[in-house]
Parts: structure tokens; C-alpha cells; sequence
């Protein structure tokens, strides 16, 4: 035989034999998908295995669709797949959803799975609704504290249950944001009554008021009901602050009169300072009449019997001072 031919044979062989490893590797689940009823083609899971897919878990997302009445196609499986997709999430959560009555396009499934949220569990959501506790006692705070006007803290916990919003689970604020805004609007509420008794009288006030805010808004859920779960009396804030504010004042009033004592200090220093500095200028006043005498007696303006008579006179009235000063010493004894 001519060589070219022999080579031609030998190349045709080969595909062949290919070509039948490859079909008897897929030969379970071809077999399978079709005793099932949702038929796969031999080229298509050849391609599959040619586009990096996994088979079997295509052929099987396909065949559990088909067996719960929905039709997805292979094309549509490979792409959510390729996506980086959970396609066996997804088929369940259309499933659950068709169950159900609720409207679940394959388009947006795979957009909330592709946007790293549990489609299932949010589908059961929505069949089934959530209870939320707010606060959440995994955040380490049993309660939620708030201040009536009257000054008495009240300590609140609430439900809330909800219920999953499909068409705003893509780009919804989460279950934080839910508790957040309950939270936000329990304090709200409470600080906005008169007293406290207001609110223990009627506690469903509260979750009236709360829901009234529509704080559902922009989130994945939709706020059904919030009950109060419970309710009890705090401490007395109201007047550990006056407390705290009256124990400032009067430090605030002791500093004062501190600085005020402290500057009557200041000014009798002062004062003493300013009668040494006087007692020094008569000292050097008194300096000064020896001089002027000097220069009298030089001058020739003072005689020495001049200064004999004004020492006569100083001697005198020494005397007569020291007379007063024992007469009245003596005026004392003798009374």
C-alpha cells in the first residue's frame, strides 16, 4: 500500500480511538442525563471538558431542573459556572422558589449568588421569615439603653422579624444595618416620652413609632414586625448628673474662692512690703535731720544754746511720757 495512506489510516485510527475514550468517558452521565429526561450531548460535554467545566456537576444542576419543572440550559449552567458561580445553590434556590410561588428569574439567582450571597438561605428567608434580636448578644450588649425625659434609664430588648426582599437583596444593607436603625429608633422613642411610666404603661408604643420610619428602607429585608421583647427600669440618670454637676460646681466655687484667698494673700504681702519700704523712708528722713543740723551749726543758722534748749525740750518730753506711762500703770493698780 502506498505510504501516505497507511499514515492517513494510522491518523484516522487514532482520532477515532480518541474520539471513543472520550465518548466512553462520558458515556455514565450521557446515559444518565438521558434516561432522566434532560438530555446532554456527547460534543457538549466533550466541550465542557475542553472549557475547563466540570460535567458532572453541570449534568447534574441540569438534571435536578428538569425533574423540578424548570428548564435551564446547559449554556446557561456553564456561564454561571465559569462565573464562579455555586450552579447546585442556585438550582436549589429556583427550586425553593417555584415552590413557593415566587417570582426568581435565573438572571437575578445568579447575580445575588455572584455578589457573595446565600440565594438559598435567602429564598427560606423569604418563605420563612427571620427573627432578628436586637440588640445582637454577640456584640457583648444584652440591652439598649435609653433616657426618658423624666431622667430614668430604660433598658429595652426587641424582635424583630423580618423577611428576605429579593429585588433589593443586590446591593441591600444587611441584617447590622436592620439592628442599627431598630436601635437607633427604640432610643428614639424612648427619650421622646414624658416619662417612664409612659412607656412601661405601653410598651407596643415603641414598636408602632419604630416601624412608623420605614427603616426597612434600602436594605435586603422587609421589616414585618418588631416586638419588645422585654423592658426593665435603670438607673436614676437624671439626677447622677445633677449630682455629678453640683459636686463640679462646687469645685468649681472652691477654686474660686481659692484664687480669691490666694490674691488676699498676694495683696497683704503686698501691703506689708509697701509699710517696710515707707518705714525705710523715714528712716532715711530721720537720717537726714543730724545732717541738716550740721549744716546749721556751719551755716550759722543754729547756736549752741539753740541746741541746748531743743535737747531740754526732747529730755522733757521724754520724761514727761515716761511720767504718763507709770501714772497710768499706776491708775491701773490702783483700780
Amino acid at each position: 500500500m502506498n505510504p501516505v495512506i497507511i499514515v492517513i489510516l494510522v491518523i484516522v485510527g487514532l482520532i477515532v480511538l480518541f474520539v471513543l475514550a472520550l465518548m466512553g468517558r462520558f458515556f455514565n452521565l450521557w446515559l444518565q442525563a438521558r434516561l432522566s429526561g434532560a438530555p446532554v450531548s456527547f460534543f457538549d460535554l466533550i466541550g465542557m471538558l475542553f472549557r475547563k467545566v466540570d460535567p458532572r456537576s453541570i449534568v447534574m444542576a441540569r438534571i435536578q431542573s428538569v425533574k423540578a419543572g424548570l428548564e435551564v440550559s446547559t449554556d446557561q449552567l456553564e456561564a454561571h459556572y465559569l462565573a464562579g458561580g455555586r450552579i447546585r445553590t442556585v438550582v436549589n434556590a429556583l427550586i425553593a422558589a417555584d415552590r413557593a410561588n415566587m417570582s426568581l428569574p435565573w438572571d437575578r439567582a445568579c447575580a445575588i449568588d455572584l455578589a457573595g450571597r446565600d440565594i438559598l438561605d435567602a429564598v427560606q428567608t423569604s418563605v420563612n421569615p427571620k427573627v432578628i434580636d436586637c440588640p445582637n448578644p454577640n456584640f457583648g450588649r444584652p440591652t439598649i439603653d435609653a433616657v426618658a425625659q423624666d431622667g430614668i434609664q430604660l433598658k429595652a430588648r426587641a424582635r424583630v422579624t423580618v423577611r428576605a426582599n429579593l429585588a433589593r437583596l443586590v446591593g441591600g444593607a444587611t441584617e447590622e444595618t436592620i439592628i442599627a436603625r431598630v436601635g437607633e429608633g427604640i432610643v428614639t422613642t424612648i427619650g421622646s416620652a414624658s416619662t417612664h411610666k409612659a412607656v412601661l404603661e405601653n410598651p407596643d408604643r415603641i414598636s408602632k413609632m419604630v416601624l412608623e420610619k420605614g427603616l426597612d428602607a434600602g436594605t435586603a429585608f422587609e421589616i414585618l414586625s418588631i416586638d419588645i421583647a422585654d423592658i426593665d427600669v435603670g438607673e436614676n440618670i437624671g439626677a447622677k448628673l445633677q449630682a455629678d454637676q453640683a459636686e463640679a460646681d462646687k469645685r468649681r466655687f472652691q477654686a474660686e474662692a481659692e484664687k480669691r484667698r490666694a490674691m488676699a494673700v498676694a495683696q497683704e504681702q503686698e501691703n506689708i512690703a509697701e509699710a517696710q519700704k515707707n518705714r525705710a523712708l523715714v528712716v532715711l528722713a530721720e537720717a537726714e535731720v543730724p545732717k541738716a543740723m550740721a549744716d546749721a551749726f556751719r551755716n550759722g543758722n543754729l547756736g549752741i544754746m539753740d541746741y541746748y534748749r531743743m535737747q531740754n525740750i526732747q529730755s522733757d518730753t521724754s520724761m514727761r511720757s515716761s511720767i504718763a506711762g507709770d501714772d497710768g500703770g499706776a491708775g491701773g493698780k490702783t483700780s
